[in-house]
Formats: C-alpha cells, sequence, structure tokens
C-alpha cells in the first residue's frame, strides 16, 4: 500500500517535471486573454444620452449618473461615475445601454490600494483612454 501511493506520486511529479512549462512571466509578458474576458468597462461619453436604462438594469446599484438639459432641451450626459467594489461585471448595463455607450473591455489591470480609488469618474477615465490613444497615433 505504502509503495503504490509513492509511485503513484513519482510519477505525478515526473509527468510535471519533463511536462509543459505553465508559468507566465506575467509583468515583462502580457497574456493573451480569450475574446469573451470580461474585465473593465468604458464608458463613450459622447454617445451618451443620459436616460438611466444602465442604472436601472445593474442589480448591484453601482452606477451613479447626473444631466442636465441643454439649450435644445435635450438631456447632456454631466457625471457618470461607477463604483466598482460592487460591479460583477455581468453586463446587464451594457446589454440595456440603447446606443451603446458603454461596453465591457479587457483591461484588467485594476487593481487599487485603497478603497475610494474604486469609484471611477467615467466621464475623466474616457479623456484620458482619448489622450493617450492620440499619443499612440
Amino acid at each position: 500500500m505504502f509503495g503504490k501511493g509513492l509511485l503513484k506520486g513519482l510519477s505525478i511529479t515526473i509527468k510535471r517535471l519533463y511536462g509543459p512549462n505553465l508559468t507566465e512571466y506575467y509583468p515583462e509578458v502580457k497574456p493573451v486573454l480569450p475574446s469573451r474576458t470580461r474585465s473593465s468597462m468604458v464608458l463613450e461619453p459622447e454617445k451618451c444620452i443620459a436616460c438611466g436604462l444602465c442604472v436601472h438594469a445593474c442589480p448591484n446599484q453601482v452606477i451613479s449618473l447626473t444631466s442636465e438639459k441643454d439649450e435644445k432641451n435635450k438631456k447632456v450626459l454631466k457625471t457618470y461615475e461607477m463604483n466598482m467594489g460592487r460591479c460583477l461585471l455581468c453586463g446587464l448595463c451594457t446589454e440595456a445601454c440603447p446606443t451603446k455607450a458603454l461596453k465591457l473591455c479587457q483591461v484588467y489591470e485594476n487593481a487599487v490600494y485603497h478603497r475610494e480609488e474604486l469609484i471611477w469618474d467615467m466621464m475623466a477615465r474616457s479623456r484620458q483612454t482619448n489622450r493617450s490613444s492620440r499619443k499612440e497615433d
């Protein structure tokens, strides 16, 4: 009985030793994610009509937005915040958005040190991504 267990353990160890390498060199080499990965949210404020459907669709009340009417009596998005500490990345808010202004994306480096940093100002984040994409061009 003792010999069978020992031989089985050694066979597993030898298979792992000479098998394929499973180590990822994460900071230096970014992993290739599957296309359906849900890791973060992106807002395109110019597309948003401030209808509030995403707010009502969210099961955890993650989203809060404010709007105001412009000179044409049309709603304009003023602020858009998400508490990512409560977000499940379920995608119900993106499905409810009629203009597809809110999208799930594959940005996965979202770790923070303080809980207050989990409240994202999506308007400011969209401006930062626009600036960084212009610098790359």
